[in-house]
């Protein structure tokens, strides 16, 4: 399909009826930026009800890795279903599970054996990581950061800080949790300049929270996102994770890193973390990973799930047919789509950036590969966050045709399918543009 293509005003009727019905019987919690309703996609093109055909920059929140409806995973989906839908691999065998295992091990970013816990989603990967944390060292702190984002269930929620909607009314959270910043560079939380900036915000963990809050050796792990996600696509300097990993090692610390949104090639590496050459002991991912279908995965050195039987478990995860779906995206993900990722990544970033000349709304842009982050500032010198700008510039992308979406309080994100042509990044920067300059002219 050829996109942008749009054929009637947006939202068009069938849409609006839709819309209509969804709000009658759909839970009120969930956050749609826009009026758009598919019918069908194909590869980093989706149609609505209407017949109008955008420019899908979004991918489901960075999900559909190989594109909408890829026929070599379809296949494999098809195949699979005509076999069997589920078995509980809590309680029996069956050949997907072991196969994506395999897959997973040859993949693992660490030295050594690995072994792999199945879940549906990626909270219940990180439910399931802050689980054999506490488990394997017999300890009960886990360190996080400020901006991340590790999901919506209890155990991940007390963990996330990336907004504070996401936690209002659910208090009070998990016993044991403590933020300290992340190493937002564009926007230093110990005052240095973007240049200048490095892993200094890691002396607030080890000179405050290590010291008056927290004994080192009642600390289970750290859990980072290697680029944050849902905190505004920030690229930390390679600084941080290093002294990140020699803090974990001197203290006994598992160090946990969650690639939910960042593993599976969205960086143009199998695993962001490789973009930074440290070894985690444990590895959280989903997204991605089965090009669509629910499938979550704790990956973590074979010493450190050593858990026993009945230890943890999950009736639906690892779901034959979501298995074979990821053997199937892991296939297409080595073939081509990682190295595609890094080279239309490279382009896609270098067109964002040469936009900051022409637009004074840009602050900052950031990225691996296909996670690229645009900040929005009213100010470049302040850095005041243009937060109603940039919701208008996603909503004008929409209006011209491309599904663009938000991260953070003030910053797009493109995170399109990793099969994103040079072309269709070039057709996704001229509507940026387009945006840019409608909500600019509104000021």
């Amino acid at each position: 399909m050829d996109a942008p293509n749009l054929k009637t005003a947006l939202p068009g009727p069938k849409a609006k009826a839709l819309i209509e019905r969804d709000g009658k019987v759909v839970s009120p919690s969930y956050t749609r930026d826009y009026p758009f309703v598919i019918a069908r996609g194909e590869g980093a093109t989706v149609e609505d009800v209407d017949g109008n055909v955008f420019l899908d920059c979004a991918a489901g929140i960075a999900v559909n890795s190989t594109g909408h409806a890829h026929p070599t995973v379809v296949a494999a989906i098809v195949d699979q279903a005509h076999k069997f839908l589920h078995m509980s691999g809590t309680d029996f065998y069956y050949e997907p599970q072991v196969k994506l295992g395999e897959d997973l091990a040859a993949t693992a970013p660490m030295s050594g054996p690995v072994k792999t816990f199945y879940a549906n989603s990626g909270t219940e990967a990180n439910e399931a990581a802050l689980k054999l944390a506490r488990y394997k060292t017999g300890r009960y702190g886990i360190l996080g950061f400020l901006g991340s984002f590790h999901g919506r269930t209890m155990g991940s929620l007390s963990l996330t800080s990336s907004r504070a909607i996401q936690r209002r009314g659910f208090g009070p959270m998990q016993g044991g949790t403590f933020h300290a910043p992340y190493a937002t560079c564009y926007r230093c939380p110990v005052g240095l300049t973007p240049d200048r900036c490095g892993a200094e915000c890691l002396e607030f963990l080890e000179e405050q929270i290590l010291v008056h809050l927290i004994s080192p050796d009642d600390v289970a792990a750290v859990l980072v996102e290697p680029i944050q996600g849902e905190g505004g696509y920030v690229v930390p300097a390679k600084a941080f994770h290093e002294r990140l990993r020699a803090l974990t090692t001197k203290h006994g610390m598992l160090l946990m890193v969650d690639e939910v949104q960042s593993g599976m090639g969205r960086t143009g590496k199998m695993w962001a973390i490789e973009h930074f050459g440290v070894e985690p002991d444990v590895i959280t991912a989903a997204k991605g990973i089965a090009s669509g279908l629910p499938l979550g995965v704790t990956i973590a050195r074979s010493e450190v799930m050593a858990w026993p039987p009945g230890a943890h478990a999950s009736t639906f995860g690892g779901n034959p047919v979501s298995c074979a779906a990821a053997i199937a995206t892991i296939g297409l993900l080595r073939d081509s789509l990682v190295k595609n990722a890094a080279e239309v990544g490279e382009h896609l970033l270098a067109g964002l950036r040469a936009l900051k000349d022409k637009h004074p709304l840009i602050g900052d842009v950031r990225g691996k590969g296909l996670m690229v982050g645009v900040e929005l500032v009213r100010d470049r010198v302040t850095k005041e966050r243009a937060t109603t700008e940039r919701n208008a510039v996603v909503d004008e992308a929409f209006h011209r045709g491309m599904l663009i979406l938000g991260a953070g309080r003030n910053a797009v994100r493109f995170s399109p399918p990793l099969v994103l042509s040079k072309a269709q990044a070039d057709t996704a920067i001229r509507i940026f543009d387009e945006s840019l300059t409608a909500v600019t002219a509104k000021k």
